[in-house]
């Protein structure tokens, strides 16, 4: 498997990384994060769709780039550097591969083509309580009357769910599951904005009898909701890996300057020896997620067993490199004023997301037997 970057590949990890530290730092995270509204702004997302990053894993013939998984992948990572807030892997990842998946053609220009153009934003709307990890249970019910149908039940954690001006729903039609499409203004749909641990905001949604705007009827919904799955993994695995490569670098470069018993603290041995089993931790994380993110556009037990591998080492080796960033710097870093713990926070949800540790353990294993 050849691991190169292609020259078109690598300008656009370049592209999203310059934007990323000149107009989405940290700072602008921390900002938007403490004040109310969508946690993100409109602006960014439209700027982001002009430049074509929306449209990356879509096919060129509804208007996409033409690109892969592992193009999408290198657009995250670069994102989760500097911790952007912006709904990437919930409306282009998650709703909108599931849109390009279970839609028709007219489907695909209603409600993607606006999305990659960073006209709107769209949320997958799958979680429900007591199903835990498994997204084909739903206690979400549709119905159909005179040709319309209408959604009844209710969806918790749904990232973006907040803001999304469509939003992709799962729910059982009689003993099978379906997707449909619901307007973010529809009626009788009631959002509950949740502030989450990493300062992201998402939403409870209920629905009563709520009308759909379209029923996603292209392929079985059920093997389609769990591909989003694997494809929200990998994504994670990939804004994680930018994320754990800062809390590196962060570290690293705090054990330069910070000075205790009129010594430089990295010129310890014991922390020089922490931070080189950090640097370990993030390369096994950097090979693995990059297999993950390269075969997440194929089929068959290679694609599960690397998307899970990924995850694991997101959730052990990254949980690592995360502690030990905390301890490292000190007391300074269990406050909200060091940037270090926003980075914690973000890792320690992205490696909850679509399936823990033992989760994916669980389908490796499966997957090998």
């Amino acid at each position: 498997m050849d691991f190169d970057l292609s020259e078109d590949q690598q300008m656009l990890a370049k592209t999203v990384r310059d934007y990323a530290r000149k107009e989405s730092t940290v700072e602008r995270f921390r900002k938007l994060r403490d004040t109310d509204g969508l946690g993100y702004t409109k602006e960014a997302w439209a700027q982001m769709g002009e430049l074509g990053w929306l449209s990356v894993p879509f096919p060129e013939d509804i208007g996409g780039f033409g690109g892969s998984f592992l193009d999408c992948g290198l657009v995250l990572e670069e994102l989760g550097k500097t911790l952007v807030p912006e709904p990437y892997l919930a409306s282009v990842v998650l709703a909108g591969r599931t849109l390009l998946r279970a839609g028709d053609a007219d489907q695909h220009a209603k409600y993607l083509t606006p999305m990659m153009e960073g006209q709107t934003t769209l949320a997958l709307a799958y979680a429900e309580r007591g199903h835990r990890f498994d997204p084909t249970q739903a206690d979400t019910k549709a119905t159909e009357s005179g040709g319309t149908w209408s959604l009844t039940g209710e969806k918790i954690f749904v990232l973006n769910g907040h803001a999304a001006d469509h939003l992709v729903v799962s729910a059982m039609v009689g003993d099978e599951l379906g997707l449909f499409v619901v307007d973010g203004d529809a009626d009788q749909m009631k959002r509950e904005t949740l502030r989450l641990i990493d300062g992201h905001r998402g939403a409870r949604i209920r629905f009563e009898s709520t009308p759909a705007a379209a029923r996603l009827s292209g392929g079985d919904a059920a093997a389609i909701i769990e591909r989003a799955m694997d494809d929200g993994a990998a994504a994670a695995a990939a804004e994680g890996l930018g994320v754990l490569q800062t809390m590196l670098w962060t570290t690293v470069e705090y054990l330069k300057t910070r000075e205790q018993f009129g010594s430089k603290i990295g010129s310890f041995q014991a922390l020089q020896h922490r931070a080189v089993e950090m640097f370990v931790e993030v390369e096994l994380m950097r090979s693995v997620t990059t297999e993950a993110i390269v075969r997440a556009d194929e089929d068959g037990p290679e694609r599960i067993a690397a998307i899970a591998a990924a995850k694991h080492q997101l959730g052990v080796g990254g949980a690592f490199v995360s502690r030990q960033a905390i301890q490292l710097h000190g007391g300074i870093g269990v406050t909200d004023e060091a940037d270090i713990g926003l980075y914690f926070k973000r890792h320690h949800a992205l490696m909850t997301l679509f399936g823990d540790v033992e989760h994916h353990v669980r389908r490796y294993a499966a997957g090998a037997a």
